[in-house]
């Protein structure tokens, strides 16, 4: 199974592509993690990467645009890498979407409304679902195929 296409390098690296969307979706989890300490501590290190990256101005569009025009655009690349990197990105965006949608969900039911708590729990515990899977595909040296999710990806880098 082992193709030079997905040697140990390059089935790291794109298991590490996956920290962009699952880091990004920690603000969502945060009511869950607050309330289960024991499930603070796992996520305490990428808490930690949240708040450094948070702390810098830009840097999460920095990481977006690096990871497009190094990663995605570049034809020295392997396109294992390449679809990993843009299957992150779209999980991203569709973060930032569900970002948008909260924005205008949480004035109108409060933060704290069972409604809000709901969303955010299923967004968050959905996005940690997809992240740890693409994670664990890709260190099998397999494509993640996510729904939609991995034509799109697979369209956007041919």
């Amino acid at each position: 199974m082992n193709t030079p296409e997905t040697d140990v390098k390059n089935r790291s690296f794109a298991a590490l592509i996956y920290l962009f969307p699952l880091v990004y979706s920690l603000p969502f989890g945060v009511a869950l993690l607050s309330q289960f300490p024991w499930l603070y501590e796992f996520f305490s290190p990428l808490i930690a990467i949240y708040g450094i990256t948070n702390s810098l101005p830009f840097a999460s569009l920095i990481i977006f645009f690096g990871l497009w025009f190094a990663v995605v655009r570049n034809d020295n690349v392997s396109y294992f890498i390449r679809f990993n990197g843009m299957q992150a990105i779209l999980m991203n965006i569709i973060q930032i979407l569900f970002t948008l949608i909260m924005s205008i969900l949480i004035p109108a039911f409060g933060a704290q409304s069972l409604i809000t708590e709901t969303l955010t729990n299923t967004i968050f515990m959905g996005s940690v679902a997809a992240c740890f899977f693409c994670i664990f595909r890709s260190i099998q040296g397999q494509y993640a195929e996510l729904p939609a999710l991995s034509d799109v990806a697979s369209s956007q880098i041919r």
